[in-house]
C-alpha cells in the first residue's frame, strides 16, 4: 500500500540531488519505517546491497507521514545534507551523530533550509523555506500521502505484532494506562498527561511525541 509513497520519494531525492547537489549524491534506499521519536535518519554505513554496489538507507517516519509535504521533503533533505557531508569527509555532527555542528547549518542553509538550535542536538530542527516550497511546487512534488502509522504494536485477535497469542499473563490484554506520556525527540524528556495534548519541548523547540503503549504500563 505504500509502492506510491515509495516511489514519490525517490522521485523527490532525485529532484533534490539535481537541484541542491547537481547529481552528485549516490543512490540511496528510501523507507518508511516506524519511528516515532525521530522524522527521518540516515545511516553512517551502507547496510544495502544489491549485485551492484552497496547503498545507504534514509528512512522516514511512518508514525509522521501526515505533515505538510514541504516538512516532509525538509526532512528527507535534511537527510541529503548528511550524505553529501559524507561523502565529502565533512564532520558535520558529534555526540554520536546526534548533535549537529555548525557545519551542518552552513550546507543545510545554502540549500534553502531553515535551521534552528536546539541544547541537546545542536543546528538541527529542520522547517522548510520560502525557496524549498517553490521548488516543491516547480517539480510538481505538492501532494500529500494517504497513509499514516498509528504506532499501535497490538492486533486485533492476536498478539503483538500480528504474531498469534495474548500478551497478558492471564489470557487477557492488558489495560491502557489512564496516563499518556509524551518524549521529546531531542533531549528524550518526558511528560504526562491525562488527555490527548499538543505539547512542545521548550528547550529543543520539538514537538514532543507520544509513546505508544506496549505492555500494561506505557513505554
Amino acid at each position: 500500500m505504500l509502492s506510491e509513497q515509495n516511489k514519490f520519494l525517490e522521485t523527490a531525492y532525485r529532484v533534490l540531488n539535481h537541484v541542491y547537489f547537481a547529481d552528485e549524491l549516490p543512490e540511496v534506499v528510501i523507507t518508511i519505517q516506524s519511528s516515532q521519536r525521530t522524522y527521518g535518519h540516515i545511516t553512517v554505513r551502507k547496510i544495502w546491497r544489491d549485485e551492484w554496489d552497496c547503498y545507504h538507507e534514509i528512512n522516514i517516519s511512518a508514525e509522521h507521514l501526515n505533515r505538510p509535504i514541504e516538512n516532509i521533503i525538509a526532512t528527507l533533505l535534511h537527510e541529503c545534507c548528511h550524505l553529501y557531508a559524507m561523502e565529502n569527509d565533512i564532520r558535520d555532527t558529534s555526540n554520536g551523530g546526534r548533535y549537529h555542528n555548525k557545519r551542518f547549518r552552513q550546507i543545510a542553509e545554502e540549500r534553502d533550509l531553515k535551521i534552528s538550535h536546539a541544547q541537546y542536538i545542536g543546528w538541527s530542527v529542520t522547517e522548510p523555506t520560502e525557496r524549498l516550497k517553490e521548488k516543491i511546487k516547480k517539480y510538481n512534488l505538492d501532494t500529500q500521502f494517504d497513509y499514516v502509522r498509528m504506532g499501535e504494536t497490538m492486533q486485533a485477535g492476536g498478539g503483538q505484532d500480528g504474531a498469534g497469542g495474548t500478551d497478558g499473563a492471564d489470557g487477557k490484554l492488558p489495560k491502557k494506562s489512564s496516563t499518556r506520556k509524551y518524549l521529546c525527540a531531542g533531549c528524550h524528556n518526558s511528560v504526562r498527561a491525562t488527555k490527548d495534548v499538543n505539547i512542545m519541548c521548550m528547550d529543543c523547540m520539538l514537538p514532543m511525541i507520544k509513546q505508544v503503549s506496549t505492555d500494561a504500563g506505557i513505554q
